[in-house]
């Protein structure tokens, strides 16, 4: 299939984008990983790190379906342009780097949604977009956070009556070993769930320029998602650690092995659905959760409403940013 000079400039700006905006995925999101266990004490910052990287990189491979979502079910294929994509990219990366600079856990994946109804909807107007599915991602934003509070509250619960009549310096330090478990398995889910977002642009993009003629993801657009996702992570978000893991409420590790697994059931759930959820709302709430077990005023909620606030203008402040960089690009393209 012959494509143009244009379509291949066009690839290699989202590509460049896309595995940016992968890699500041993972310098943000590692936090939701590692941020417990790194406050517990269960795991050094650098083991951790390496954990969470290597496990992302895996969970990128286990399922596509939030690539489908993503990639076709936020604008009408149709409507799709390699400039809507590469402006979409543009406003999500200005959004997700300036969160994270300020050490803001936001929700990158719906830096993203945000991102692409704005570069849509400036290029083509409200027509383009798929509210049904729009509606679906909006509702599971309300939702999974909710689950998330609850069910890390449950098995807070759960673990509390189980080892009651434990001395507590003995339920730590057998949770230390099993929150290396409950990290990894935190790792594994956002891998599946995140890593998602670049795959389902780049392959939306290799379908509009005609480098493929189906929705169908490459194996070579998994790997390089997966890698500069790890490598983001690497690089570590270690305010939105500091955030995540000592901020909102003091953790032990029976509390920091609650809020992982909870939260990575969830998660998983939501990748095998294909469902594109915040991994930042569901381990956010589920350490809120457990935190509310041992008394409601140990969730310093003044921080959570800050939180919370970026929360709900991460999709509408993403939109604004890539709707004024189509507008600005298309004048500049007009005037050339």
């Amino acid at each position: 299939m012959e494509v143009s000079l244009t379509s291949v400039i066009y690839l290699i700006i989202v590509l460049l984008l896309a595995w940016f905006y992968d890699f500041i995925n993972g310098m943000n999101d590692c936090a939701n990983s590692i941020a417990t266990t790194v406050s517990t004490r269960a795991l050094k910052p650098h083991q951790a790190v390496i954990l969470a990287a290597t496990l992302n990189i895996i969970g990128a491979f286990i399922t596509t379906e939030v690539a489908k979502t993503i990639g076709k079910g936020i604008v009408e294929p149709q409507f799709v342009s390699g400039l809507v994509l590469v402006c979409a990219l543009i406003g999500t990366n200005l959004w997700a780097f300036s969160a994270t600079h300020a050490g803001i856990p936001i929700s990158i994946t719906h830096s993203l949604v945000g991102g692409i109804i704005g570069s849509a909807v400036a290029a083509k107007g409200f027509k383009v977009i798929n509210f049904r599915n729009i509606t679906k991602i909006i509702i599971a934003m309300g939702v999974s956070p909710l689950l998330g509070f609850l069910s890390g509250l449950m098995l807070m619960v759960l673990i509390s009556w189980l080892f009651r009549s434990y001395a507590p310096n003995k339920i730590n330090k057998h949770f230390k070993n099993l929150q290396i478990l409950s990290a990894s398995f935190m790792a594994l889910s956002h891998g599946m769930n995140d890593t998602q977002n670049a795959m389902g642009i780049i392959t939306a993009t290799l379908v509009s320029l005609g480098f493929i003629s189906e929705f169908k993801v490459p194996t070579w657009v998994i790997l390089g998602s997966a890698l500069f996702m790890g490598l983001g992570t690497l690089f570590g978000g270690w305010r939105v650690i500091k955030t995540m893991g000592m901020k909102i409420v003091k953790l032990h590790p029976p509390h920091g092995f609650s809020a992982e697994t909870s939260a990575a059931l969830v998660i998983i759930i939501a990748s095998l659905l294909g469902i594109p959820i915040s991994t930042t709302h569901v381990i956010s709430t589920s350490i809120m959760g457990v935190g509310s077990m041992q008394k409601i005023s140990a969730v310093k909620w003044g921080i959570v409403f800050h939180i919370v606030l970026t929360w709900i203008f991460t999709i509408p402040g993403a939109a604004f940013l890539s709707a004024i960089t189509y507008k600005i690009l298309s004048l500049i393209f007009q005037s050339m």
